[in-house]
C-alpha cells in the first residue's frame, strides 16, 4: 500500500454512515467513538476505510500500533501460532511463549536487578495486579495517584483515576485507601515551572505525612507522562525525588508506561529520561504488535511476595498474543524504533513550534519523542482552557483525512502518537493538515 493520504468521498463515507446506523442499533450507547469512519484495513500509517479513503493515523489505536498496522513479523507470527494452538491457559498447561516475553521484559525494562514478570491482558488489569503485588509485599493497603492520572476503567483504576468524566461517573463507590496528590505540572504550577519540581514534591511529601503516613502505604502510582490527563511531562527531577522517598520509606515505586512504554518517548521506557528505576513497571498497549497483552514487572522479590496462585487469569499471556509481541519487540529493536521515534518528534515539534508562534492559543507544546501535544487556551494570559477549540480542530482533521486525538483534564489537549514507523511525507502531510484545522477553527 502506498503510504499517502487520499479521499475518494466525503468523510464519513457512505459506507460508513452505514456501518455507523448499524452501530447505533446494535452497540451499546455508552461506548463513544471519536471518529465515524469504519476501517477495513491498515498498513503502516495508513488506515483505509470502507469507502476506500486513505487517513493518516496520528493516534495509533492510542500508542498500540507502535510498530505499524499490519507488521509483517507481526502478522507473520500471529498466522504460525494461531496455526498452532491458540490457547491453553498458562496456569493449565503452560508454554514457551508466555516464558520468552517475560525473559525480554525482565531486560528491557530499567535496572539490572532480578526481576519477574506476570502476564495479563490489558493495561487497567495490569495496574490492579501491580497494587495486589505491592500490597501482599509491602502489608500496607494505602496507594497515591496524582492529579490527573489515568489508570484504566475497573474498580480499582477508576480510583486511580483524577477524572471523573467520562471514566467515573455513575459506577461508584470506587476501591478504599486511595489518596490523590498534586501532579508537578509545570504549564500550570502557580509559582511557575522553575520552582515546580521542589515545591510539587514538598506537596507529595506534607500530604501523605499528614493524611496518610508513610507507614501505610503501599505503593506510590505514577505514569511517567501522563497520558490522558494531558500529556504532562512533570518537571525534571520530581519522579527521582519521588522514587527516592518511595526508597526511603519502603514504599513500592509503580511506574505505569502503558502508554510511555515501548520506544514511544525516544526510549525502551520513559522512566529512563528521569533516570529512575522503578521496583514495579507495568505495560500494556504497544507491548502486543496490536494484540491484547499486558504486563507487571518487578523486582523478584516483591513480584514473588503474593501467594502461589495470587496472580493470573484465564487468558493472560495468550499464546497468540505473546507470539505478536516477541515479534514487535524484535522490530523495534532490529528497526531502532526508539531513535524513529526521536526523528518523529524533532519533526513534529518544529511544526507545532511555529504554529504556536502564529497562534496565541497554543499555551503550551510538550512530550517526549513520538508521544507529543499542544495545549490550546484561550488567548488572554489566563491560560483558561479551550475544549471547544480542540474539539473542532480534531474533526477537522477527521473531516481531511487525519486521525487526530484530543485529551487533558480540561478536554483541551491536542495529542500526536503516530507509528513509529510513519514516513517523513506523512508527518509532512498530517502538519499541514492539523494547521488547515486550527486556521478553520479559529475563523
Amino acid at each position: 500500500m502506498k503510504q499517502e493520504r487520499r479521499l475518494v468521498t466525503e468523510l464519513p463515507g457512505p459506507a460508513s454512515r452505514a456501518l455507523a446506523a448499524r452501530r447505533k442499533a446494535a452497540v451499546s450507547g455508552a461506548v463513544s467513538v471519536g471518529n465515524e469512519v469504519y476501517i477495513e484495513r491498515g498498513e503502516g500509517a495508513i488506515l483505509v476505510d470502507a469507502d476506500g479513503n486513505q487517513h493518516i493515523d496520528f493516534g495509533a489505536g492510542i500508542a498500540v500500533a507502535s510498530v505499524g498496522h499490519a507488521a509483517p513479523a507481526v502478522v507473520a507470527a500471529v498466522a504460525e501460532q494461531a496455526a498452532r494452538f491458540e490457547h491453553t491457559c498458562f496456569m493449565v498447561t503452560p508454554y514457551d511463549g508466555y516464558v520468552e516475553v517475560c525473559e525480554q521484559l525482565n531486560r528491557l525494562t530499567p535496572g539490572d536487578h532480578a526481576k519477574r514478570t506476570a502476564l495479563f491482558n490489558s493495561g487497567a488489569e495490569a495496574v490492579e495486579n501491580a497494587v495486589k503485588v505491592a500490597r501482599a509485599y509491602t502489608g500496607r493497603k494505602a496507594v497515591v495517584a496524582f492529579d490527573h492520572a489515568y489508570h484504566g476503567r475497573t474498580n480499582m483504576t477508576m480510583a486511580l483515576t483524577a477524572k471523573v468524566q467520562p471514566y467515573k461517573d455513575g459506577f461508584g463507590p470506587f476501591a478504599p485507601e486511595v489518596y490523590r496528590v498534586p501532579m508537578a505540572y509545570p504549564y500550570r504550577w502557580p509559582t511557575g515551572p522553575e520552582r515546580c519540581a521542589e515545591e510539587a514534591f514538598a506537596e507529595f511529601a506534607s500530604r501523605v505525612h499528614v493524611q496518610v503516613g508513610e507507614q501505610h502505604v503501599a505503593a506510590v502510582i505514577v505514569e511517567p507522562i501522563q497520558g490522558e490527563g494531558g500529556f504532562i511531562v512533570p518537571a525534571p527531577g520530581f519522579l527521582k525525588m519521588v522514587a527516592d522517598w518511595c526508597t526511603e520509606h519502603g514504599v513500592v515505586f509503580i511506574a505505569d508506561e502503558v502508554q510511555t512504554g515501548f520506544c514511544r518517548t525516544g526510549d525502551w521506557f520513559a522512566s529512563s529520561h528521569e533516570g529512575v528505576v522503578p521496583d514495579v513497571v507495568t505495560t500494556a498497549k504497544a507491548l502486543g504488535g496490536g494484540m491484547p497483552l499486558a504486563a507487571v514487572t518487578g523486582r523478584a522479590e516483591i513480584m514473588d511476595a503474593p501467594v502461589v496462585g495470587g496472580l493470573g487469569g484465564t487468558y493472560g499471556g495468550n499464546p497468540v498474543s505473546c507470539a505478536a509481541a516477541l515479534a514487535a519487540i524484535s522490530t523495534m529493536e532490529s528497526e531502532d524504533l526508539a531513535g524513529r521515534a526521536l526523528r518523529v518528534g524533532e519533526q513534529v515539534t518544529a511544526r507545532l513550534a511555529t504554529l504556536a508562534q502564529v497562534y496565541p492559543q497554543i499555551g503550551e507544546v510538550r512530550g517526549r519523542g513520538a508521544m507529543l501535544a499542544m495545549e490550546l487556551v484561550v488567548p488572554d494570559g489566563s491560560k483558561r482552557p479551550d475544549a471547544a477549540l480542540a474539539k473542532a480542530v480534531v474533526a477537522g482533521c477527521a473531516r481531511r483525512g487525519v486521525v487526530m486525538l484530543s485529551c487533558g483534564t480540561y478536554g483541551n489537549v491536542i495529542r500526536m502518537l503516530p507509528p513509529l514507523v510513519i514516513e517523513a511525507s506523512l508527518v509532512e502531510d498530517a502538519m499541514d493538515v492539523l494547521g488547515e484545522a486550527l486556521a478553520e477553527a479559529l475563523g
